[in-house]
C-alpha cells in the first residue's frame, strides 16, 4: 500500500514537472517580428522582388544558400539560374545583402525569434556597427 502511495506522489510529481513551463508561459507567446523592407537599395530598384517568390524564401532560402555555399566552395558554380529564368550570382554578400543591407533587424529578428543560431557570419563578416564587411 505504502508502494502504491509513492508511485501515485512520483506520478503527481511528475505531471506537476511536466505542466509548469507550459503554464508559466501561457499568454506570453512573442509575436513574430515584422521585417523592415523599406531599405534605400530596395527603394531604388525599378522592380521589387527576390530571386525567388517570396513564400519560398521564406521557406527555404537556407536550404538555397546551403546549396550555393556547396556549389561554390565544393564545385565552383558561381551562377544561379532562378525559377524565373534570371542568373544571379550566388553570394550572401554581393546578392542577397546587397538589397537585405539591414541583417541585424532583417536576419537577426526573426532568427532570434525563431531560436535559430546563424552562422552565417563565421565567413561572411559584419564589422562592428553591423555593416558587411568582406567575407
Amino acid at each position: 500500500m505504502a508502494r502504491r502511495k509513492l508511485t501515485l506522489v512520483f506520478i503527481g510529481v511528475f505531471c506537476l514537472i511536466m505542466v509548469v513551463p507550459f503554464i508559466l508561459g501561457a499568454g506570453k507567446a512573442q509575436s513574430a517580428p515584422k521585417l523592415d523592407l523599406d531599405t534605400p537599395e530596395i527603394a531604388a530598384l525599378d522592380v521589387k522582388e527576390c530571386i525567388e517568390p517570396v513564400e519560398y524564401m521564406r521557406s527555404s532560402h537556407m536550404t538555397l544558400l546551403d546549396q550555393w555555399r556547396n556549389d561554390v566552395v565544393r564545385e565552383g558554380k558561381t551562377a544561379y539560374v532562378s525559377s524565373s529564368g534570371q542568373v544571379y550570382e550566388m553570394s550572401l554578400d554581393d546578392t542577397c545583402l546587397s538589397c537585405h543591407s539591414n541583417p541585424d533587424q532583417f536576419c537577426e529578428s526573426c532568427h532570434a525569434y525563431s531560436n535559430v543560431d546563424l552562422y552565417c557570419w563565421e565567413c561572411h563578416g559584419l564589422t562592428d556597427d553591423g555593416v558587411v564587411g568582406e567575407g
